[in-house]
């Protein structure tokens, strides 16, 4: 290890070589005055990437232990597994919970005692909520699952599905990710839905609505917009985006948020390679919208849209 001497001596050495200490004045300079990014103005204790991939890596442990946790568990230590695995992953969450709000508040915890705690009060209680509705997110997972296993001829059992299929990892994190969005967390919910984007190639925001039974085969590509609302059964294959077809503005020619502006996909809807479907547009139930279409109107249920032949049916 380096002495502190040694240390303050290679320190010295490079502000010398690199002039550092002039380009660090300047850094200050734009952080805090000339390019000022902080939200709110303020420096801020953020939520981190890396405990948000921890967390989702025990909550995927305790809803499907065996696969995503330990697999040499059994009927006797599952339930103790289950229990540990949850305990500490909860932790964890309800203190990024905790920087998630207080990114979003107008309150100054250092400043203030009481509202720090006010915010750790309102992060637990976020988690335990999020903890109680664990087993319907299962439930809901289950039918997706089920829905890929009978919607893919290649799949041969559920297992394969949990371990090597990209639009099963990707609507795991959408699923956890949609419930902290519900419940107050969106920035948490946001950094989980790009760790699914990196890993997966597949981007959901969280806000989007999404029933159950949900098949996303291949994925790579797939693009899902913050208000698109998809129902149940709906299978989408690579290279799908629901997106918006154009962004109105205010007054003041900035973006109005939180507008619906995304597709509505009703139940038992097939959506195939590369399809662009933009707008507030409803695609009807039981359609089938072909490969490379490109829609910008809604179809009546039962609908058959066909790139090739330019027209529905």
């Amino acid at each position: 290890m380096q002495s502190a001497s040694s240390s303050a001596q290679v320190l010295e050495l490079a502000s010398t070589e690199w002039n550092l200490h002039e380009v660090v004045k300047a850094l200050r300079h734009s952080r805090e005055h000339a390019h000022n990014v902080r939200h709110k103005g303020r420096v801020r204790e953020l939520p981190s990437r890396e405990a948000l991939g921890q967390i989702v890596q025990g909550l995927s442990a305790a809803l499907f232990p065996t696969h995503y946790g330990r697999p040499d568990l059994s009927d006797e230590s599952i339930d103790y597994y289950v229990g540990n695995t949850l305990n500490s992953t909860l932790v964890l969450l309800a203190e990024q919970v905790r920087r998630g709000l207080l990114y979003a508040s107008d309150a100054d915890p250092y400043v203030d005692p009481l509202a720090d705690a006010a915010l750790t009060d309102k992060a637990n209680h976020i988690t335990r909520v999020f903890a109680s509705e664990l087993p319907a997110i299962r439930a809901l997972l289950v039918s997706d699952l089920q829905a890929a296993f009978n919607g893919d001829p290649a799949a041969t059992s559920a297992s394969e599905i949990l371990l090597c299929y990209p639009g099963m990892a990707a609507i795991i994190h959408y699923r956890l990710a949609h419930g902290l969005y519900k419940l107050g967390a969106p920035l948490l919910a946001r950094l989980i839905s790009d760790i699914a984007h990196s890993r997966t190639g597949i981007d959901i925001h969280p806000g989007a609505e999404i029933g159950p039974a949900f098949f996303i085969d291949h994925g790579t590509g797939v693009v899902i917009g913050e208000t698109t609302v998809i129902g149940q059964g709906v299978r989408l294959y690579q290279a799908v985006t629901l997106g918006a077809k154009r962004f109105p503005t205010d007054e003041e020619g900035q973006l109005v948020k939180g507008h619906a502006r995304h597709p509505i996909v009703e139940d038992d809807v097939v959506i195939y390679a590369g399809a662009t479907v933009l707008g507030r547009i409803t695609v009807g139930k039981g359609s089938t919208i072909g490969g490379n279409v490109w829609l910008t109107h809604s179809v009546p249920p039962g609908s058959n849209v066909s790139q090739a032949l330019n027209r529905h049916t």
